[in-house]
């Protein structure tokens, strides 16, 4: 191999005896390099739930909204009709019809679910026309760890305007539901009860 490197071209014999010149290190180089390592910051991670909360900016053009939109709302719908396909209890029904007079049947009340997903929420209620308003009247009960909040209220057949209350003090239109006009105190989820003959 030495022969090789001694007929090397001069320029290229420079550069092979400066590369196995032995390399000097001035004194404390390597205390003062490993200083400055230990110096530096530590990388941080950022936690998965951070990076999953940062707001991005993105656009899809109106007519992928408008499907996305519906694809969420189908997909909200079929959720709950699956989820509460049974309908009341016999318990419940008994419940709803032992307490009222007996009228005729397009007149009689029905026992109406009404169904929320609020994981998050610590108590929930629904309102309405048919309760005052009150939020302490119609309590809603959760089953599980899913976070969905159900009641079952009796209602006499006509329209009926409600809202959720999530732990006494937030407003929220029922996202299954149609919304009434705005009466200057915001808008308010719409419900139709049908009787026999209506």
């Amino acid at each position: 191999m030495s022969d090789q490197v001694e007929s090397l071209e001069p320029d290229l014999q420079r550069i092979v005896d400066e590369a196995r010149r032995p390399v000097a290190l001035a004194a404390g180089a390597r205390e003062r390099l490993l200083e400055a390592i230990r110096a530096e910051p530590a990388p941080q991670r950022r936690a998965a739930l951070a990076w999953m909360l940062e707001p991005r900016r993105f656009a899809l053009p109106p007519l992928a909204s408008a499907a996305l939109a519906a694809g969420l709302v189908g997909i909200g719908v079929i959720s709950g009709l699956l989820i509460h396909r049974d309908g009341p209890s016999a318990e419940q029904r008994a419940a709803v019809v032992a307490g009222a007079p007996q009228l005729p049947d397009s007149l009689a009340p029905r026992a109406v679910k009404f169904v929320l997903i609020a994981p998050m929420a610590a108590r929930v209620s629904v309102v309405g026309d048919f309760n005052g308003w009150d939020a302490s009247a119609t309590p809603m009960q959760t089953l599980g760890t899913d976070g969905t909040w159900t009641v079952f209220v009796p209602l006499h057949p006509g329209l009926h305007t409600y809202q959720f209350v999530i732990d006494g003090s937030s407003f929220v239109t029922d996202p299954s539901a149609p919304l009434a006009p705005d009466d200057g105190y915001g808008s308010n989820s719409v419900l139709f009860v049908k009787g026999s003959s209506l």
